[in-house]
């Protein structure tokens, strides 16, 4: 029997490697002899970095940056040996390092993101894959264009600094100093986000609040993103302000897009580059799951992505969440033979956190127990 077992992270309790370590030991526990192919999976967000690294036998490099605020930092990536560079933003301008009462929407600049990018071209990177998500910034990618060589400059022909309160002078850009390696490498963003990168569906306005904007700095931040999108395409990128996805990470999609990355959905774009597809065919039943299950899955989270990579091949999908929320139950026919919760009864959130791997296992055996019992029996 050949089981492929291709978890997202279950957050704060395991890695998408811990949770298909869990399953594969659940399905031995009752199939001893089961191939069992481990395929640690992401949709582009938190943990898209961990599961790349662990199933492509990457390695992660440390590099010292800063964060949004411009405060030292150590933040980390991940390469592997044919030059494919993983990157979370998050990493180095995460909204999470920046504790409530320092969050300054104005000055949060995206420039860290940079030092990263810089780092994994000085190693010989040929391609990347960066995971668009979780930043404290709305600079447009202001403060990364700045990191690879872009300058800001005012009517007077002043150098700005890439922060918004700095920008607000902002009338041109010049890209004659970007890297030209930037040029010789793929760039593909792994991001559900659609939206585009100004007015009531943009960055700003549907992201800004809950990284500390107020009303007024919202309308002060689209501002400073139009600006931005003008000053580059006066300096010749394309127009990429209306892009699905340009309002990701406060507008460093756009960023991205103007200088010729592509985006594409999470779970797409990791799927395929952890080989899951090459890893189902032939297979006999499919694994996933992640912490939380609900009517949100089949919007490009983890498991739907493996679902309908399984779909493919005609291959059986069971899940497992550590917690099923509205509409989860309603999965079952989408893609899903069943869904499955792996708590096993009444505890505190933190006893679920710190059991979750045994819970995960001890779900799968029941699974397969039953599988067995209906293979037995019911044939």
């Amino acid at each position: 029997m050949k089981i492929v077992v291709a978890p997202d992270s279950f957050k704060e309790s395991m890695t998408a490697a811990q949770a298909a370590a869990a399953m594969t030991r659940g399905v031995r526990a009752v199939y001893p002899d089961a191939e069992c192919i481990e395929v640690p999976m992401a949709d582009g967000g938190e943990g898209t970095v961990d599961a790349l690294v662990a199933v492509l036998n990457g390695s992660w490099r440390t590099v010292r940056t800063v964060d949004a605020l411009g405060r030292p930092i150590e933040a980390g990536y991940g390469l592997t040996d044919d030059g494919l560079v993983i990157i979370e933003v998050a990493a180095a301008v995460g909204l999470g390092q920046i504790s409530p009462d320092e969050r300054d929407i104005r000055q949060a600049s995206s420039l860290g993101v940079a030092d990263l990018i810089i780092d994994a071209l000085d190693a010989g990177a040929t391609r990347f894959i960066i995971g668009l998500g979780g930043s404290a910034t709305t600079d447009c990618g202001a403060g990364m264009l700045t990191g690879l060589g872009v300058k800001w400059l005012a009517a007077d022909g002043r150098e700005l600094a890439p922060r918004p309160a700095a920008l607000a002078e902002l009338s041109s850009a010049d890209l004659s100093g970007l890297d030209p390696r930037l040029a010789q490498v793929q760039i593909e963003l792994a991001c559900d986000v659609s939206n585009p990168l100004l007015g009531n569906d943009g960055a700003a306005a549907v992201f800004g609040p809950q990284k500390g904007a107020t009303a007024d700095d919202v309308v002060f931040l689209d501002g400073i993103l139009e600006r931005v999108a003008d000053a580059l395409v006066g300096a010749g990128t394309p127009d990429v302000r209306d892009r699905a996805g340009a309002g990701a990470a406060g507008g460093l999609g756009a960023a991205f897009l103007a200088i010729g990355a592509q985006r594409r959905r999470g779970a797409e774009v990791v799927a395929d580059a952890a080989h899951l597809a090459e890893a189902v065919e032939g297979a006999d039943l499919v694994l996933t799951g992640e912490g939380g299950m609900d009517f949100q899955t089949l919007s490009g989270k983890t498991p739907a992505g493996v679902a309908d990579v399984a779909a493919r091949f005609g291959v059986p999908v069971i899940a497992f969440g550590g917690t099923l929320g509205r509409g989860a139950q309603d999965l079952v026919g989408k893609g899903f033979e069943a869904i499955v919760p792996i708590m096993p009864g009444p505890g505190s959130l933190a006893e679920a956190l710190a059991n979750g791997p045994k819970n995960l296992e001890l779900a799968v055996a029941t699974a397969m127990r039953l599988l067995r019992l209906g293979a037995t029996n019911f044939s």
